[in-house]
């Protein structure tokens, strides 16, 4: 284990009191990248409803009826709230802007949103926590934040937070109190956790080494891999974890319904057992306190790896094998030719995964805040984002949109800053707009049109994204469902599977060249007999279906059953 305490031992629908344990406290100062249906009759914790999202038909013919299950498959839309949506004029984005926005999220068909760090920092992003039981003031208060969660729970939605356990900031009570302590000590003379229980917190060492920095004013050294103000936290230390059982229990206690765990790979570096022990412990005792509780980690690695940590058995791994511009995703949406090699990693993720968690959820993406946008990848007109977006949500799991995404906003070379530049909502009235983060490059236009411009045409991306949410929402299927490719209907730019779930089964067949139609017949198949129940089109054009012949124009995606 390479961390220890060293001393001389060494579309179509959208999209967290220091010391001694958390209280609600005052807000601390932070002024802000370190460095990552069916027709069936359902059960009772299944919602059925029919009015709540809406769409842009355009002579769309297949709506169907949602049917929406209350359970731990989402469809994930997430926000950066500084730069989201400004409710004060400030240009910062805040909790208040966002609940103002919840009913264009649900409008979206979104049921889950995922709020990046929102307690108090030094740093814009966040990443490095000060206190863990407080939201920074630039955001708002607890009642705004408790604002928030009450109002998307009134509308089905609900709402995760980053929980940033890897490391704290070096302005964090803890730390400042554990390098005071240190530089108490004699030359000779080892730190004493009885003494000063914060020194056990973080990885202290008298010998400097890759990685770490020395504590000012004395000749003792701390952990801090991604960057000097980001201490690294012991989580061996039982006192630690105690603490961190204190801080699940405010912010589970405020109705908060699960985590994003921030650099999990990292806990130790090179130790899978360790950190899977640590996700095992810390979701477990967090389903004491809700039993639906949701988490998902951040494991920026390949597909064999993250296999290896669902291992932790905690739900979700986000699945950085499928995004990126080497992704199968953005593969298929830009070449047009790898539609069977996309059905084919979609199986591989569920007989992988399955293997280590068969409990396991998926969560793919296109993107996040670390990465270039999707849009920077598939340039030039928006039908390979419309395709990308198809793709992704056909996909099993909960699916995670990073906001903008639906309006095909584009981020500009490789600073942090820039790829979380302000949400667009419209391009002619700035209502809502912030600033976005300091050093971002604002004379960079993101996007072509708002939101305001794409929600009255019936062929943008945003419409393309809220008509595949629908469908999502529609059939439970497409994120329960266990995958069987449909070989015989398999080549370079066509495919077909089913998806079975709860006794239901439904096809799915994509067209993945954006030049040509094609005709795809049924007959001698798993989808034969079964009726149109939705399409996607990145033109708009219909698919239509007679008998078992399937008319299918370029770029288009049909769910049959």
């Amino acid at each position: 284990m390479k961390k220890k305490f060293l001393s001389s031992i060494l579309i179509i629908g959208l999209v967290a009191s220091l010391l001694g344990g958390c209280g609600n406290g005052q807000n601390a100062p932070g002024n802000g990248t370190p460095q990552s249906e069916s027709e069936q009759t359902t059960e009772s914790s299944q919602v059925t409803e029919d009015t709540e999202q809406t769409t842009a038909t355009d002579g769309y013919q297949y709506e169907q009826e949602l049917n929406i299950i209350d359970d731990n498959y989402r469809n994930y839309y997430e926000i950066f709230v500084y730069s989201f949506c400004d409710s004060d004029g400030d240009g910062i984005g805040d909790f208040n802007g966002v609940t103002e926005k919840l009913d264009y999220i649900k409008d979206m068909g979104f049921n889950g949103i995922w709020l990046m760090p929102i307690m108090p920092s030094t740093t814009y992003h966040k990443y490095d926590v000060v206190d863990y039981c407080d939201t920074d003031p630039q955001y708002g208060t607890i009642d705004d934040f408790k604002n928030l969660i009450n109002e998307a729970h009134n509308r089905g939605i609900r709402v995760i937070i980053d929980f940033v356990m890897n490391h704290s900031s070096s302005q964090n009570p803890w730390f400042l109190e554990a390098c005071s302590y240190l530089k108490t000590l004699g030359e000779d003379e080892e730190p004493d956790a009885s003494v000063c229980p914060y020194v056990d917190y973080y990885h202290f060492s008298k010998v400097g080494m890759d990685g770490y920095r020395q504590v000012s004013g004395t000749d003792w050294y701390y952990e801090g891999q991604f960057d000097y103000i980001m201490p690294d936290l012991n989580l061996e230390s039982e006192a630690l974890r105690a603490e961190f059982e204190k801080i699940a229990d405010f912010w589970i206690g405020l109705g908060v319904d699960g985590f994003r765990m921030d650099a999990a790979l990292h806990y130790e570096e090179d130790d899978t057992d360790f950190n899977n022990e640590v996700l095992n412990w810390f979701y477990n005792y967090c389903l004491t306190k809700n039993p639906d509780f949701y988490m998902v980690s951040e494991v920026w690695a390949a597909q064999t790896t993250i296999a290896d940590y669902y291992g932790s058995l905690t739900p979700s791994m986000f699945n950085f094998a499928a995004c990126g511009a080497e992704g199968p995703i953005i593969k298929a949406a830009r070449s047009g030719k790898n539609a069977s090699k996309f059905v084919d990693a979609m199986i591989s993720y569920q007989n992988t995964y399955s293997q280590k968690n068969p409990d396991y959820i998926d969560a793919p993406f296109l993107s996040n805040h670390d990465q270039v946008r999707v849009a920077n990848s598939l340039p030039g007109d928006n039908s390979k984002l419309k395709l990308a977006a198809g793709l992704l949500l056909t996909m099993s799991g909960n699916p995670f949109v990073y906001y903008g995404e639906e309006i095909g906003m584009q981020s500009t070379g490789q600073k942090d800053e820039n790829k979380r530049l302000p949400m667009v909502w419209s391009l002619t009235d700035d209502t809502g707009m912030t600033a976005g983060p300091q050093g971002s490059d604002k004379s960079f236009q993101s996007v072509s049109k708002g939101v305001d411009e794409q929600e009255q045409d019936a062929t943008s991306l945003l419409n393309f994204y809220k008509r595949g949410l629908r469908i999502r929402n529609e059939n439970p299927e497409i994120a329960r469902g266990t995958i069987e490719k449909v070989s015989s209907l398999c080549n370079s730019s066509q495919a077909a599977i089913t998806k079975t779930y709860d006794g239901s089964t439904i096809g799915i067949v994509y067209n993945t060249s954006l030049e040509d139609a094609v005709t795809v017949d049924l007959t001698d198949t798993d989808l034969a007999g079964m009726n149109i129940r939705g399409y996607m089109s990145v033109t708009g054009a219909e698919v239509t279906l007679d008998g078992n012949t399937l008319e299918m124009p370029a770029g288009s995606i049909c769910i049959l059953k």
